[in-house]
């Protein structure tokens, strides 16, 4: 009608945003853990009034003993109480943590104690705060840049969290085999987050059909040479330690499978999400292009993106083991040995895997592209 304003925000926009609004808080009441036998007690903040370090003992850069501290709880029936606590100091200068006068620390603490004479345990620095306010910038900074665009990127975000957490890793520790629930995530995250950034269109078939086919084949990839390679997947931090909690029978080999395409399947999406972009855009400057020229273009455009995502997934594998790469260099280590680590072959897989799937799903998505993107409209 004339004279009618236009939304900002179409109408299949809002209907997406719903839905995936609607997904998130189905995956937040959803409880697939594992039942465990309920803790006594519970973990409370707790403020750090002072601190006793005589039995700390120093070992070069290592510390061990007993920390002793008086802390004030926070919170909780026992809020405003008094209470000695201990921080236990083991050597592991990873796991350690000296606290101070003025700190804020996680303790446990039963629910029927005495003040005078118990002792908590002082676990770690409270971090949750601090987490809040982190991600809060964050939110804030996408919606006021991205505006709704920037909302829906953050209700993704929150979405992949949820499939994760209440998805991924209760049906792996329940038993089920964690390639084809990796793969199933990255199905599902792939198509909600494709779908919500393009709509149920032709641009958002190809996106989402290259997107898959690149991860089906870096999945086929990852699990031939992971035991071509030998590793068994206690690399993973805490690995072992899962395994005596009473999870003996899960497979390290594929949970380590999974996280390789799990890991990738973001830069994945990025990547046929942009050959799509440009695909459609090629279509609509010219209509009667082939299939064939379509698709030639989408395999320049392909290659133009490819180099820096190659690169981008080298640095975020490459930065986490940092250290352990300058440890090597201290040590004077050969090339063989360093090569041969299981650590250093580990992430050698992860990366060139996780590589080879991107380099795949650009002309996978160029084809597939091409023949979705230059049917006729009926």
């Amino acid at each position: 009608m004339p004279g009618r304003k236009k939304l900002p925000v179409s109408r299949r926009d809002l209907v997406m945003f719903l839905v995936l609004a609607l997904l998130c808080a189905g995956l937040a009441c959803l409880d697939l853990f594992p039942k465990s036998d309920p803790q006594p007690g519970r973990k409370v903040r707790a403020r750090v009034v002072a601190v006793d370090n005589t039995d700390v003992e120093e070992f070069g850069l290592l510390k061990k003993g007993s920390q002793l501290l008086e802390v004030e709880v926070l919170g909780g029936r026992w809020k405003g109480q008094r209470f000695r606590a201990a921080n236990i100091l083991r050597a592991q200068m990873e796991l350690d943590k000296l606290f101070e006068a003025g700190d804020t620390v996680l303790v446990g603490i039963l629910d029927d104690v005495d003040p005078e004479t118990y002792t908590l345990n002082a676990q770690d620095h409270y971090r949750i705060g601090y987490t809040v306010i982190l991600f809060s910038l964050f939110a804030v900074l996408l919606a006021v840049f991205g505006r709704f665009t920037g909302i829906c990127a953050l209700l993704s975000f929150v979405f992949s969290c949820l499939v994760i957490w209440k998805l991924v890793i209760p049906l792996c520790l329940l038993g089920w085999n964690a390639l084809l629930v990796s793969f199933a995530a990255v199905t599902l995250l792939s198509a909600v987050i494709i779908f919500l950034v393009a709509g149920l269109t032709r641009k958002g078939a190809a996106a989402f059909s290259g997107a898959i086919a690149g991860v089906f084949a870096s999945s086929l990839l990852a699990y031939v040479f992971t035991h071509l390679f030998k590793i068994n997947g206690a690399v993973m931090p805490y690995s072992q330690s899962l395994l005596y909690s009473g999870y003996e029978f899960l497979s390290l080999s594929d949970i380590y499978i999974g996280a390789i395409f799990l890991s990738s399947s973001g830069a994945v999406m990025d990547l046929a999400m942009d050959v799509a972009a440009g695909m459609e855009e090629v279509r609509l400057k010219q209509p009667g292009i082939s299939r064939r020229e379509l698709m030639q273009s989408g395999l320049r455009i392909g290659r133009s993106v490819v180099g820096t995502m190659t690169t981008t997934l080298l640095l975020a594998y490459s930065g986490g083991y940092l250290t352990l790469m300058m440890t090597f260099a201290a040590q004077g280590t050969s090339p063989a040995d360093f090569i041969n680590n299981p650590y250093v072959a580990s992430e050698a897989v992860k990366t060139i895997i996780g590589s080879f799937g991107l380099v795949l799903v650009a002309p996978l998505t160029a084809a597939l592209g091409a023949a979705i993107l230059s049917r006729r409209s009926s």
